[in-house]
């Protein structure tokens, strides 16, 4: 196990590294000047030439990737161009609800598509199969930032349950929160959901075929606890593969629901910087959401070897 994930590690590292190096040259590319945009139109070059020089954007770019590399790793992820206070503290603000509404939502991405995935399969090729494939593929169908328009029009107009954007903070109390995130939540679940619940019927699926099912049903096993405790966790290595995605892309994909329900949280913000050139929040913050899929991905490869030993053993 510790040979495993030694190497997992050095993949681990490696990545980052690599994304690291992606994330500042593509930037770098980038048209424009951050300085220029700050002063204005109107600012003289030798202003925007002064500004530059204190941005530091004016050094060679070896030194300002490696500024920017020994910054992150001591945290200190420098000054953001627009808001003249600490990137770190920018992105602690917006992590703190933005971590909450992917947890909140892979949560229920979770429940959703476990039950219906493991009730297909148990009625395979009955009506509550195809029922459930055919709303499965109306969820995915449905864009998640229409759907999230939808559930503001009916439990924020009309029935009015819930505000229909903004979030109090948490200094209000942990249930106000959690109200704020609930449908934003359900609007990134639905369609998440929809995909994990075809792949967990397939995989469930796939197990049911074999051996062992028939000898655990023969030795008298119901079909509940076959289900839930035999075939679920033989079945799980596909489904916790999309689970590690799906939690990755929620991290970094809410940028168009945070939008729709005004939420301050990290893809609001790279939305802001993009539109303000502020290019050491949107450097820092991609780097950071890269940072994030990479390490789901390796404790989805550490849960490979935890559900399935073979995995570990083909690997050393």
């Amino acid at each position: 196990m510790s040979l495993f994930l030694f190497k997992r590690l050095i993949t681990l590292v490696a990545t980052l590294v690599g994304a690291s190096v992606v994330v500042f040259l593509v930037l770098e590319i980038l048209p424009g000047n951050a300085a220029q945009i700050l002063m204005g139109p109107d600012a003289s070059p030798e202003a925007v030439q002064a500004l530059a020089a204190k941005l530091g954007i004016d050094r060679p770019a070896f030194e300002r990737y490696w500024h920017w590399v020994s910054g992150m790793l001591t945290g200190d992820l420098g000054l953001s161009y627009a808001y003249s206070t600490p990137v770190s503290e920018l992105v602690a603000e917006r992590l703190a609800l933005t971590v909450p509404l992917a947890v909140i939502a892979m949560a229920l991405t979770t429940v959703i598509a476990l039950s219906a995935g493991i009730y297909a399969a148990a009625r395979h090729n009955k009506l509550g199969d195809v029922g459930v494939m055919g709303l499965s593929q109306i969820g995915i169908a449905i864009p998640n930032f229409w759907f999230a328009i939808l559930l503001i029009l009916l439990f924020a107009v009309h029935l009015q349950w819930f505000s229909a954007g903004g979030f109090p903070g948490w200094d209000e109390g942990v249930l106000e929160g959690l109200k704020a995130l609930l449908l934003p939540a359900i609007s990134l679940a639905v369609v998440q959901g929809a995909i994990l619940a075809r792949i967990t019927r397939s995989a469930v699926l796939e197990v049911l075929r074999e051996d062992f099912v028939r000898t655990a049903r023969a030795k008298g096993v119901s079909r509940r606890r076959t289900l839930w405790f035999h075939v679920l966790r033989n079945a799980m290595i596909p489904v916790v593969t999309v689970m590690g995605l799906q939690f990755a892309e929620l991290l970094a994909g809410t940028i168009v629901v945070e939008n729709v329900f005004y939420l301050p949280g990290l893809g609001r913000l790279i939305f802001q910087s993009i539109s303000n050139r502020d290019l050491i929040v949107v450097r820092n913050c991609v780097m950071l959401l890269a940072a994030m899929v990479v390490i789901v991905n390796f404790v989805v490869d550490v849960l490979y070897a935890v559900i399935d030993p073979r995995v570990k053993a083909s690997d050393i």
